[in-house]
């Protein structure tokens, strides 16, 4: 029995694997670091915890869909599975949309 639990468990969760996130690694410093990330010298470094989401650099006064502002940063909420860039002139690449000031992946 635990067999065919662990088993199902598995199929529920690959869908998943092929979802996109924001990466999680070091950025630019610009003023103050975003929760969950410290400074080391000019960057912002992921905190060793493991529990930093991803972040980038807020152009303007707003975030991308499904990411809250942390000072001069975007950070992916906790049920975000979606991937953003900034956006370089009116539109996005192909399988991207966009979001204020950025391109965010499509599922």
């Amino acid at each position: 029995m635990p067999r065919t639990a662990l088993l199902a468990a598995i199929l529920l969760l690959a869908p998943m694997a092929g979802l996109a996130q924001q990466p999680v690694r070091p950025l630019p410093k610009v003023g103050g670091c975003p929760l969950g990330y410290y400074a080391s010298g000019s960057y912002c470094v992921p905190s060793s915890s493991g529990n930093s989401r991803g972040a980038i650099e807020k152009t303007g006064n707003s975030c991308p869909l499904g990411f809250y502002a942390s000072g001069s940063y975007c950070v992916s909420s906790p049920s975000n599975n979606r991937e953003a860039i900034q956006k370089a002139g009116n539109s996005c690449p192909l399988g991207w949309f966009s979001s204020g000031s950025y391109c965010v992946k499509n599922r």
